[in-house]
């Protein structure tokens, strides 16, 4: 067995290494879905397309600028492999080297993979061992155990700043070397056991049920949005296979969106009353002797089955329960079974899935994917000093060692910097020492950017140019030497105060024509005299000027008489009377036209949503940026008013939780708002998000309500406040969208806006605005109340319990008995604060008092959610954290639910790195190591 398995390993290494490459067609499209994928060692600049997945493959020579091109040998080329493997870039100097993908989203879950084929492109047929880093945190070691097989790395990381770096990292085994890189974005939601200090490693993504391993087998983009590789796994002897031509669907709040095709698709035993079985074995690594493991076991039910019939089974870990009940996947819908916390101390991990008792069918899996967990807690360089010395690098074109995170690890650190380490806080820049190199230009602007910096040695260069005075503004600067260089003019004023007075030490000498005192420079001296005499009756002018001007408008304000506004966000302008006429727009904003919405949105091929206005389209500006793009559409029922009431308003209301435009569009017949792009989608996707998590959103879409109620003069009433219009960047962060049923009212006269025609949506209406026809704030409150207890309970606001009811009436005959465990939503598993529940519950039933007056005002919400928050990071700071194993919800997401792991897995940790299997080629996880079958 051992050696057939070898032998699938090796054809399945093979048929990953034949399916990444592609055919150069001449007219290769930029990429605009957010990939970025690069052939390295790729010579030239020009790009190709793979002619399956249509993907866009770029050279790598604008994502590195150290290392060497080199073809493979001869004797490992095949018309199979892919024309990525045909080529490598190796690494023979430096300790470290790394590529920096830019333009991404800080916050933001991102896929990163790496291919590599030795080849022996060297002619050394010694093939290395080395390390990969994601950043300054660990990935995985490289093991390359022969010149023909392929690896291929993977990990799912956040992302903490707008780019990211691979480094490979020469460990004295080899030089480093690397076929092919590639970044996908996630959405947030996706992957749940990733976070901030953790990231996932793969060991292997499987796909059961494919009748045999060819290329049409292997599910990858675009069957796969997200371009996961799913390796078909094949075992004619063990398994029977079943499959549906039917679509089978993700389920809400999927957490894995495991793809269609590959769930078409499963394997039951060969012998109907026999198990399903697979192990893998783990392998400690040098820095993690007792790795973790996370397991994602993909359902889903691909046979009708008759009434007669039932399919129910368990599925086990090592002869423990790995899920406590018994299990009976959905028809046609996608399911998983998963841990949250890895999985360690185990010497041998078998899976077994066994039908019950009473059940009529074999048990059945789609696919199966492994992870190991790896650290991602090491914290870079403070970001500011990052970009500040990156800007200096690529000004000056430095090579020396300058490669990864200027001073972490602290082994690695840059050649000529000092940096300083605190616990607690980021490493900081704290000397830069570039003497005796051969800069060329004048003095960097970005040298002002290192707020840390103490000493700064330029010296014995070819740098021309003017001293900038923003030097004089680094506080922390005690030593600057510019001896011997080639600069001009004469010194700042603001560095000729640092040294009288002591807090700098300048050294200048030998620069003939800077001008070091008063006696070599008259002539500026002069004209900085004739600046002045000119320069102070002209300052004199101006403050008379506004000071009559300031006059006029205090008189003026006084004939308006007062205003009242009790929230003023900084950098915030308050909004003007929006015109409710179809008046033309004048707008700050962007004005684009509609040949470059097409352009930006690809000729709108990818739908992200749709509403009253129309579809709404993803895009990518010119620079990258991601966008959604708001198209009205003929059929809309929202018109010109509309349009222009929203567009006026996001012109002019800044806050950090409203969704801000980018621009409009209105060219012609046709009219688009283009908005910043918010990539996890609204509220009501609350899928397994933490009560904390719920909590900030509520908060913080309280805030943006806050804000247009009293920090917007006049004041303006959303009027369609609801779950769906509360939506979460990369970082869960909520905003409020779609004003194009705002108004604003004049809350000097009245605290309502008059109205003939009663708007909003079904459930979250305000029963005294349907009465009277006048919305207030407090219409946005009672709204606000129907969001909060949806974050609360996780149900919809209008519910069929059997009756169709609203989420008001069902929360207040649950919360009448007294206990809060009936309302909650059970996906929480209980890893909540009951009286900060309890307390947001009273909240949201007192926003929605029938009588208005009754309800409390926003300013009122913010600051009891606020406690509410307090309460769980109470309990959070106490250690009490809930968490185990689960499984996604089918169709009735209240009627069982996981919500702990039997005692085999209670001792788990968050700290893990990289494991394999028995049938391997070498200790690097690659997609070709994986579970074997039993």
């Amino acid at each position: 067995m051992m050696a057939a398995s070898r032998s699938l390993w090796l054809v399945l290494l093979c048929l990953a290494a034949a399916i990444i490459g592609g055919v150069l067609q001449a007219h290769a499209q930029p990429d605009n879905i957010g990939f970025i994928s690069i052939d390295c060692g790729l010579p030239g600049t020009a790009s190709y397309v793979d002619n399956i997945t249509k993907l866009l493959y770029v050279p790598d020579a604008a994502f590195i600028d150290a290392g060497s091109n080199h073809n493979i040998s001869a004797e490992f080329m095949s018309p199979q492999l892919g024309k990525r493997y045909h080529d490598v870039r190796s690494f023979p100097d430096g300790t470290r080297n790394c590529y920096t993908l830019r333009s991404l989203v800080a916050g933001l879950k991102y896929m990163l993979r790496g291919t590599f084929k030795y080849g022996n492109y060297d002619g050394l047929n010694r093939p290395p061992i080395f390390d990969l880093y994601v950043g300054v945190n660990f990935w995985t070691m490289v093991n390359i155990t022969d010149a023909d097989t392929p690896v291929i790395v993977e990990t799912i990381v956040v992302v903490p700043d707008d780019f990211v770096q691979v480094c490979l990292v020469n460990t004295g085994s080899g030089t480093p070397f690397i076929s092919g890189l590639d970044l996908r974005p996630l959405k947030t939601t996706l992957y749940p056991q990733v976070n901030a200090t953790q990231g996932l490693v793969l060991l292997a993504r499987m796909n059961f049920g494919p009748t045999d391993i060819t290329l049409a087998d292997l599910v990858r983009y675009p069957d796969d949005p997200h371009d996961r590789f799913w390796i078909p796994w094949v075992d004619t002897t063990k398994w029977a296979t079943i499959s549906t031509t039917k679509r089978a669907l993700n389920i809400d709040d999927d957490k894995f969106e495991a793809p269609s095709k590959v769930m078409q698709t499963a394997i039951t035993p060969l012998n109907a009353s026999q198990n399903i079985q697979f192990y893998w074995d783990p392998e400690p690594q040098p820095k993690d002797p007792t790795p973790g493991y996370i397991g994602i076991l993909h359902f889903c039910e691909v046979e009708q089955l008759s009434s007669n019939e039932t399919r129910q089974f368990y599925v086990n870990l090592n002869g423990g329960l790995w899920y406590p009940k018994a299990y009976s996947p959905p028809y046609l819908q996608t399911d998983a079974t998963y841990n949250s916390n890895a999985a360690r101390g185990f010497t041998h991990y078998n899976i077994t899935i066994n039908a019950t008792a009473t059940s009529t069918l074999p048990p059945l899996i789609n696919a199966v994917e492994v992870f190991s967990v790896i650290s991602t807690t090491e914290v870079g360089t403070d970001s500011q000093d990052v970009s500040a010395i990156m800007a200096i690098k690529a000004k000056y074109k430095v090579q020396k060692n300058w490669m990864g995170d200027p001073c972490v690890p602290k082994t690695l650190a840059w050649d000529g910097l000092t940096c300083s380490y605190a616990v607690s806080s980021p490493a900081r820049i704290t000397g830069v020492n570039m003497s005796f190199i051969g800069l060329n230009g004048d003095i960097s602007s970005s040298f002002a950017n290192l707020k840390a910096i103490q000493y700064l040695d330029l010296s014995h260069n070819n740098l021309s140019g003017s001293i900038p005075d923003s030097l004089s503004q680094l506080s922390s600067l005690t030593v600057l030497d510019l001896t011997g260089n080639h600069l001009s003019g004469s010194i700042p004023s603001g560095l000729l105060k640092r040294i009288q007075d002591g807090s700098l030490n300048l050294n200048y000498g030998n620069n003939p024509d800077l001008c070091a005192n008063a006696d070599s420079c008259q002539t500026s001296k002069g004209e900085s005299k004739l600046a002045m005499y000119i320069a102070i009756p002209v300052v004199l002018i101006v403050v008379i000027v506004s000071a009559a001007a300031l006059i006029y408008c205090i008189l003026e304000r006084q004939k308006r008489g007062p205003t009242n506004n009790a929230v003023k966000p900084q950098n915030e302008t308050p909004v003007s009377h929006v015109p409710n006429s179809d008046a033309s727009l004048r707008l700050e904003n962007r004005r684009f036209t509609y040949k470059e919405l097409e352009t930006i949105t690809d000729k709108f091929q990818r739908v992200l949503g749709r509403g009253g206005f129309g579809y709404v389209y993803d895009g990518f500006l010119e620079d990258g940026t991601q966008v959604a793009v708001k198209l009205r559409s003929d059929s809309s029922n929202q018109g010109i008013k509309e349009f222009l009431a929203e567009a006026q308003i996001l012109t002019r209301i800044h806050h950090k939780n409203l969704v801000s435009m980018i621009g409009y569009c209105k060219d012609g017949e046709y009219m688009a708002l283009v908005y910043e792009y918010m990539p996890e989608g609204n509220a009501r996707n609350r899928g397994l998000l933490s009560w904390r998590q719920r909590l900030k959103i509520a908060v913080e879409s309280a805030q943006g309500l806050e804000y247009l109620h009293k920090g917007c003069n006049p004041p303006l009433i959303h009027r369609d406040v609801k779950a769906t219009n509360i939506l979460l960047n990369a970082k869960l962060e909520a905003k409020i969208a779609d004003f194009g049923l705002t108004k604003a009212f004049n809350r000097e006269n009245d605290n309502h806006i008059s109205s003939n025609t009663l708007v909003g949506t079904l459930g979250y209406v305000d029963p005294e605005y349907q009465a009277t026809m006048q919305p207030t704030v407090k219409s946005d409150v009672y709204s606000f109340g129907v969001v909060l207890l949806e974050l609360i309970t996780g149900r919809s606001a209008i519910l069929r319990d059997p009756e169709t009811t609203s989420i008001i009436q069902w929360a207040r005959q649950r919360l009448a008995r007294g206990n809060i465990e009936d309302v909650v939503d059970p996906r929480m598993h209980g890893a909540h604060d009951v009286n900060s529940v309890w307390k947001a519950a009273d909240i949201a039933l007192k926003c929605t008092a029938h009588a208005s007056a009754q309800r409390p005002t926003m300013t009122d919400v913010v600051a009891q959610l606020q406690e509410c928050l307090e309460l769980e990071d109470a309990r959070a700071e106490n250690g009490d954290v809930n968490s185990g194993f689960y499984t996604s919800s089918t169709s009735d997401p209240y009627s069982s639910y996981n919500t702990h792991a039997d005692g085999q897995f209670t001792d788990v940790s968050q700290s893990s790195t990289a494991f394999e299997v028995e049938h391997n080629f070498g200790r690097v996880p690659t997609m070709a190591t994986g579970p074997a079958a039993r």
